[in-house]
Parts: C-alpha cells; sequence; structure tokens
C-alpha cells in the first residue's frame, strides 16, 4: 500500500470515500455536493490530502488537514479534521499510515504541531490517536458555535 498527496485526478475515487466519511456522521448522502467541496478544497489548496492506495489503485482512505496557526508559538498549527478508512480494510494499519503521512507532512512544514477532535464515545478513535501519540488534553473546554 502506498500513503501519498491526493491529487486532482483523484477526485473521483476521493468522492467515494468522503461522501462515506460523511455517512458514518449521521449525514446524507450527497455525491455531487461532496464533488465540489472536495474540488474547491483541491483546487484552492485550502486544505492538505494524503490518500492510502492499494496496489489494485484502490483508495482505502483519507485523512484531510487544514492549516490554522498558534499565536502564541507563532507557528502554523493543522488541524486534523477527517479520517476515514473504508469498513472492509479496517485493522490493516492504514490510519496509522495516514497519521504518519500527516505528522511528517506536519515536520516538513515547519508547523508547531496537529490538533484533533473526536468524540468521547469513538472508541476505536479515542485508543487510535492515543496509540499513535496524540495527547489528550483534559485541561481546556473546547466550546463550538453554529450559524
Amino acid at each position: 500500500m502506498t500513503t501519498r498527496k491526493a491529487e486532482f485526478t483523484d477526485l473521483d475515487k476521493l468522492v467515494t470515500l468522503f461522501d462515506n466519511y460523511r455517512i458514518f456522521y449521521q449525514k446524507n448522502s450527497d455525491i455531487e455536493q461532496a464533488k465540489l467541496f472536495l474540488a474547491e478544497r483541491l483546487r484552492n489548496n485550502d486544505s492538505e490530502i494524503f490518500v492510502q492506495e492499494n496496489k489494485e489503485k484502490i483508495l482505502t482512505g483519507f485523512v484531510q488537514l487544514y492549516p490554522i496557526f498558534s499565536s502564541t508559538r507563532m507557528k502554523k498549527l493543522w488541524l486534523l479534521n477527517d479520517l476515514y478508512v473504508e469498513t472492509h480494510f479496517r485493522g490493516l494499519g492504514i490510519s496509522v499510515a495516514l497519521i504518519d503521512a500527516a505528522k511528517t507532512f506536519c515536520k516538513t512544514t515547519l508547523s508547531c504541531g496537529m490538533i484533533l477532535e473526536t468524540t468521547k464515545s469513538n472508541d476505536i478513535g479515542n485508543n487510535l490517536y492515543q496509540n499513535t501519540g496524540f495527547e489528550l488534553d483534559s485541561d481546556h473546554n473546547y466550546y463550538s458555535w453554529d450559524c
């Protein structure tokens, strides 16, 4: 398997993964809007997307990072916003490989690190993140505001 940066030519394959990711989070399937959303991210370089591809050229998973900044550290910080592996490819180390690619990317961009959030009930994700070196921040409150 190969972990690499997604290219615009991956769009059609990536859309299927992205739509399945959204369905996993109880969103309605919307292939057309997913394609527009991802095309814009790729075209505008708004995010960094890494994919895992098997020897049959099937995309088995992806991770998407968004840039933010840490004022106190005066450096770029990456938000690991999306991580997904197709159900029938889970348990093969793909998510770890995608996280490793994200970590390498963070280092090469001279950022100060990477942050993420997941639900408390996501046992698999919470174990994965702790096992790949992320530290749970229990000192801060997380707030959100939706418009």
